[in-house]
């Protein structure tokens, strides 16, 4: 028996709704096979705790405020390559999920796991393993089957204003071409909900009271 399966895997939480966060470090503690050592409320955070603790995995949500989910995987996977990145988000589109494996990113989950299903996955993370929840597999297949859509605009790799996210500023990018929340949803394989939940956050990050106000404000910054 190896010297990680005779201990506790150790891990760092991540979000930054406090309820969730402190519900999942109550429910992973609980198990006999599951240490978490430190909690995080946004991307600088969980950078800090892993550097501090040097955890097997960390449970990490996608969109999180001062450095977003996919950014902190980046990061994660450059600066300490031996910690297990493992998802754990409402978000299940096929490109979240492509930018977050991309980033580095061992295991996708959705927030509807139960606490087994989590601890298995972070095992299998730790261990080496790729885990992709059911939903984000039919996710990807479906996008993968469906026809080819043209092309969307390429954000440079340059900082974002006022904290918006790439997907946030994609969005927002289709918004001042003229495209509608449906159009959009359609064209990046989102719900219609999960858009308006964007366009709302675009709206709060830019002081934008409405769509035309979110529209100057994207050619004001070059994101049209």
């Amino acid at each position: 028996m190896s010297a990680q399966d005779a201990r506790p895997l150790r891990v760092v939480v991540a979000d930054d709704q406090a309820s969730v966060r402190e519900g999942l470090v109550l429910i992973l503690d609980l198990l006999p096979d599951i240490d978490v050592v430190a909690s995080a409320a946004n991307g600088q955070e969980a950078l800090d705790r892993v550097a501090e603790h040097h955890p097997d995995a960390i449970l990490l949500d996608l969109h999180m405020p001062v450095l977003d989910g996919t950014e902190t995987t980046r990061r994660l996977t450059s600066e300490f390559p031996e910690v297990a990145v493992v998802v754990l988000t409402t978000y299940a589109d096929d490109t979240s999920v492509l930018e977050t494996l991309r980033a580095g990113a061992r295991a996708y989950l959705t927030k509807d796991a139960d606490r087994l299903h989590i601890a298995r996955t972070l095992h299998s993370a730790a261990s080496g393993l790729s885990v992709l929840d059911p939903k984000v597999q039919a996710t990807l297949l479906a996008a993968a089957s469906a026809p080819a859509q043209p092309p969307q605009p390429a954000l440079s790799d340059r900082p974002l204003p006022d904290g918006l996210t790439r997907r946030e500023a994609e969005i927002l990018t289709l918004m001042a071409r003229g495209m509608t929340n449906a159009e959009i949803a359609t064209a990046l394989f989102l719900s219609g909900n999960t858009v308006k939940t964007h366009i709302s956050r675009v709206f709060t990050k830019t002081g934008s009271r409405d769509r035309v106000a979110a529209i100057r404000y994207a050619r004001d910054h070059g994101l049209d």
